[in-house]
């Protein structure tokens, strides 16, 4: 009998997940690779990859949903349902009792709040500019002459953190090389980014009326320095899946076999 498996594609502006899950809703592998400048090559190209660590080939899908920035350029996907579900979906299965989403991607920030049945009820979004957001970091890692992954062990070295008054990647990135220039500790600065973008969060949850328990994904939620600025200003534990990037398509593969389940094409 052949095995039916369900597949979830996040198309991000940064980066591409899919997740394939089986009838119970079973996570059977993933894959995270970069957009690029071809959202349906990378979709594609993900979709082999997590099919190659589940050992099972297309012609064992029983339905897919695609999702995120690229999400109407997946022709392949037989339907495709907003970020914002998605997330809602992908998270409540991980914690049934999660209130609040904060999911800090590549070009967006998003808090969604959560009902009891995990569905979103109200949501606000930073999409306009990459203020907070992993490209903003990448930004000030390049000017630190950094590896972005490297932010958050450097910041925690920190005795303080330098105050950084620009959330404008642009003006940001000239500030952090003037701060450099006046001697400041690399390690000050990365900090004081880090509080930057928990400040900028909080805003987003405030507006929200966000409320624990809180889940952080997205890129950013790998960056520890960002999760313990934040946890300090809420006064409050913020949780981390295992792989905070794949919630999106966990949640798009979750309303895959939903809808195989109800019947619905």
């Amino acid at each position: 009998m052949m095995v039916v498996i369900y597949a979830g594609i996040d198309v991000g502006s940064l980066s591409t997940e899919v997740v394939l899950v089986d009838n119970d809703h079973t996570l059977l592998g993933y894959s995270i690779i970069p957009t690029g400048a071809d959202g349906k090559k990378a979709a594609n190209k993900a979709l082999d990859l997590a099919l190659q660590e589940a050992q099972v080939s297309r012609e064992n899908l029983g339905g897919s949903v695609a999702t995120g920035y690229g999400r109407i350029s997946i022709s392949f996907a037989r339907d495709r349902v907003t970020e914002i579900s998605c997330h809602a979906r992908g998270v409540h299965h991980l914690y049934p009792e999660a209130r609040t989403v904060i999911d800090i991607g590549g070009q967006d920030s998003k808090v969604i709040r959560l009902n009891q049945k995990g569905r979103a009820v109200d949501f606000v979004m930073n999409d306009k500019c990459a203020a907070g957001t992993g490209r903003f970091l990448e930004v000030m890692a390049r000017a630190l002459e950094m590896e972005v992954e490297d932010l958050a062990e450097v910041g925690t070295t920190a005795r303080q953190a330098v105050p950084i008054s620009n959330m404008c990647a642009v003006f940001a990135e000239s500030e952090v090389v003037s701060l450099l220039a006046a001697g400041n500790p690399p390690e000050e600065i990365v900090r004081g980014l880090h509080e930057a973008v928990a400040e900028r969060t909080l805003s987003l949850i405030n507006r929200v009326g966000g409320t624990p328990p809180l889940i952080i994904t997205g890129g950013v939620a790998k960056n520890r320095g960002v999760v313990r600025a934040l946890e300090k200003r809420m006064e409050t534990e913020l949780f981390v899946p295992e792989e905070p990037q794949i919630t999106g398509a966990l949640g798009a593969a979750i309303f895959a076999a939903q809808k195989a389940e109800q019947g619905v094409e």
